[in-house]
């Protein structure tokens, strides 16, 4: 059974969950399409990807990032929960 889940928090996070990699890059390069058009509005911030987990990842546009970059994270918390980062909310 396949397993996908994508969920927008607050406009500028995205929270990808999918359980095959077929999936996983599907929803990856989709988020962070919707990130980059974000990004490239405001003009301001790059894109920050941050792996949770093997299935759970967010994307988000982050204060953190320069403007026109795409930076990498791995979350090596015990969290299994995606955090919000760069989020205004």
């Amino acid at each position: 059974m396949e397993t996908k889940m994508i969920k927008h928090h607050c406009g500028l996070v995205v929270e990808i969950t999918a359980h095959d990699r077929a999936t996983l890059e599907n929803d990856l390069n989709t988020a962070e399409d919707i990130a980059r058009t974000r990004a490239m509005q405001e003009r301001r911030h790059g894109i920050l990807v941050t792996q949770h987990n093997h299935t759970t990842y967010t994307v988000a546009v982050s204060r953190d990032v320069p403007y026109g970059e795409t930076h990498e994270h791995r979350d090596k918390s015990e969290r299994t929960q995606a955090a919000a980062p760069g989020c205004g909310c």
